[in-house]
């Protein structure tokens, strides 16, 4: 099972499970041929590049969720500015009709 799986199921965000370095790397020590160190070499760039290309993703995809979460903010400001105008239109019509009921009943 790889490490982003492993990071999956413990239900962690995907930008900490790329980031997670509770996955150890296998090295084997003792003398390498020039070869075998270049394709060790490819291997961890290849690995390197897969969780750039990731992580890139994820900053895109946080950066539109952002921005989604912007917009929805700006538009629940507006939706509340409104309410509350409206609140106090009712306020002043219910104090006015508050205010004739005792002069009705003075009156009488």
């Amino acid at each position: 099972m790889s490490c982003t799986h492993v990071a999956r199921r413990q239900m962690l965000t995907p930008l900490r499970a790329l980031l997670t370095l509770g996955c150890p790397r296998l090295y084997i020590l003792g003398p390498m041929s020039s070869e075998q160190t270049n394709h060790r070499f490819d291997l961890e760039l290849r690995r390197l590049e897969k969780r750039l290309e990731e992580l890139v993703g994820i900053t895109r995809q946080l950066q539109e969720e952002n921005q989604s979460l912007r917009q929805r903010q700006d538009s629940l400001m507006t939706e509340r500015a409104s309410l509350l105008h409206k609140n106090e239109q009712v306020r002043g019509r219910v104090e006015a009709m508050i205010g004739r009921l005792k002069g009705m009943e003075q009156a009488s």
